[in-house]
């Protein structure tokens, strides 16, 4: 019985695994990256004054009318880099201005005006006083 080959047998596809949390999106998105795609949509949508002030920012003397494949691998990286920079810059930026809060007296100033306003002195002077003392 040692002469016996086992026959051919078909062998089962490999199970595809379904994506979980999103890294086939991941690894596309970082795919088009290494080619530039995300670079070179952006770059199209920017107006030349912009795009004058990207190249700038990356240290670049490159013409801004000409398209961002026509820059060598270190040049599209310095300006991937330049863009987002700007963009950390713009975002600190908002975000600085969203959670920007008024300074405390000046409510109590609106409550001054609004005591002169009624004419009642003594009240204002009351408001002036806190504003004065440092309360808020």
């Amino acid at each position: 019985m040692n002469n016996v080959t086992p026959l051919p047998s078909r062998q089962r596809a490999a199970i595809v695994q379904h994506d979980r949390a999103g890294f086939g999106e991941l690894r596309a998105e970082l795919h088009s990256r290494v080619a530039d795609q995300d670079l070179v949509a952006v770059w199209a949508e920017l107006p030349f004054p912009e795009r004058r002030l990207v190249l700038k920012s990356a240290g670049l003397e490159a013409d801004a009318t000409q398209q961002i494949n026509q820059l060598a691998k270190p040049e599209r990286a310095a300006v991937r880099a330049a863009i987002h920079r700007m963009s950390n810059y713009a975002t600190g930026l908002r975000d600085q201005l969203r959670h920007r809060t008024q300074h405390p007296s000046c409510e109590l100033a609106s409550h001054a005006r609004q005591a002169l306003a009624e004419g009642n002195t003594k009240a204002a002077l009351h408001w002036l006083s806190l504003i004065e003392k440092g309360v808020a």
